[in-house]
């Protein structure tokens, strides 16, 4: 077993079992110490390929297998073994041609055969030889594929941006079904400050308090037909949400006094209150707005029919700001309350009366309002010609008139309309006792 392990047996055995023809070991003398990609091209272990014969005139000697170098010699080695192995990976031509021009002229002769290094360094300029690459992991980093564009590398404001283009549904519905990122982001306050939830059956007492307890910066809100909202729910949302500018609730009959009331006393900001077709609200309800809203722009009391002259003109008198207001088939709301608004009411640009009984008593006093651009009197039956003629002629930035369903209004009105509304750009005339020639 000694004899096994001793160094003279390894030698031995190691000589019994080389074959002939084999290159001799290399010299411990050898410069290429390590298990370098250098060390396997100058000293490759396959055998020698066969001799090629030379073409004449080439006195060129196969190089010896073993030869002694200088200090500077191997200075200049040693230097190259501190190259980055990816200069010389994988061995090919550009790499013997870099080799061969750093190398002392034995060792170059190792690299390949001499006709190929002298004619590759007069090709050293061909594109294919590309000189090594100053630091290690550049080749890496080139490899590499560049990262794909991702939309949540955007700032957190483009993206509210971007949502804010969406509607309810698709931020509650989809959006935010995305990822929990897109989910905070739907959550933000600003997407809360504005809500439609206009025919949402599922739209509760209970729900409408969750939102306006999440949310307390609500400044709009639409509820129409929501059939299943109280009085309680709409009292809540006013508590919860002091800064509401604009409350709207079509067709909610379910709604008396108590919502509007809880409206106009906790949300003094009012500025648009549109609660057309309910029954059950009455002057009461008027009373309030008109007394605690001042800033109140913008009413639509369409088609409540418990509506008279003693709301209307409370708030013709208090809110002084308003610019719009439709009334439609109140038929309780008279001359009286077209005179409130057109003395109180400076700034108003939209008036309509349709169905109302009003007539043309009260509709003249409309020629005080410079600044009205729209005026709906359609199915005013006692609407006379010189009424709309006085209108057309005092009221210069009239752009819209509406005098639909008006028996008496003739050609003859017509003919004054269109030679004294420059500015007219609509007019209706359906069911008006009109001719070819007013045409």
């Amino acid at each position: 077993m000694g004899h096994l392990l001793s160094k003279e047996a390894r030698s031995l055995s190691r000589d019994r079992r080389r074959p002939r023809g084999k290159v001799p070991p290399r010299s411990r003398s050898c410069f290429l110490r390590g298990p370098c990609m250098l060390c396997f091209i100058v000293h490759g272990t396959s055998p020698p390929a066969p001799e090629q014969p030379l073409p004449a005139g080439d006195p060129l000697l196969p190089p010896p297998p073993y030869v002694s170098l200088t200090a500077a010699e191997q200075r200049v080695a040693r230097r190259l073994l501190r190259l980055a192995p990816a200069a010389w990976e994988p061995p090919g031509r550009c790499q013997r041609l870099f080799l061969s021009g750093l190398l002392p002229s034995p060792v170059r002769g190792l690299l390949g055969p001499p006709g190929e290094a002298s004619a590759e360094m007069e090709r050293g300029g061909e594109a294919g030889c590309e000189e090594p690459l100053e630091h290690p992991g550049d080749s890496y980093r080139e490899t590499l594929p560049p990262p794909a564009p991702d939309i949540n590398q955007l700032p957190p404001s483009i993206l509210l941006k971007i949502f804010s283009n969406l509607s309810l549904n698709e931020r509650c519905l989809s959006v935010s079904l995305v990822c929990k990122y897109w989910r905070d982001l739907c959550l933000d306050f600003q997407f809360w400050k504005q809500l439609d939830l206009s025919s949402r059956q599922q739209v509760t007492d209970e729900l409408l308090e969750k939102i306006a307890s999440r949310s307390q910066n609500i400044t709009e809100i639409n509820i129409s037909d929501c059939r299943n909202v109280s009085d309680t729910g709409v009292c809540i949302l006013a508590i919860k949400c002091p800064g509401l500018l604009r409350y709207t609730a079509y067709r909610c009959k379910q709604l008396s006094d108590t919502s509007i009331i809880a409206v106009a006393s906790q949300c003094p900001l009012l500025q648009k209150v549109h609660v057309g077709n309910q029954d059950r609200l009455t002057d009461e309800g008027l009373k309030q707005l008109g007394s605690k809203c001042r800033e109140l722009k913008d009413i639509h009391f369409g088609q409540c029919y418990k509506i008279s002259d003693e709301g209307m003109i409370i708030i013709a008198k208090g809110c002084l700001k308003l610019q719009r207001i439709y009334m439609q088939e109140n038929k309780l709301v008279t001359d009286q309350s077209v005179k409130a608004f057109a003395e109180h009411c400076p700034e108003l640009q939209y008036v309509g009366f349709m169905g109302c009984s009003v007539t043309s008593k009260g509709v003249i006093h409309l020629t005080n309002l410079r600044n009205l651009s729209s005026l709906d009197l359609r199915h005013i039956t006692e609407l006379d010609n010189e009424t709309v003629m006085e209108i057309v002629k005092r009221c210069k930035n009239l752009n819209s008139l509406n005098l639909c369903l008006n028996w008496i209004i003739n050609d003859r009105c017509v003919e004054v309309i269109a030679r004294e509304g420059r500015n007219l750009k609509e007019l209706y005339l359906v069911s008006c006792k009109i001719t070819d020639y007013g045409m």
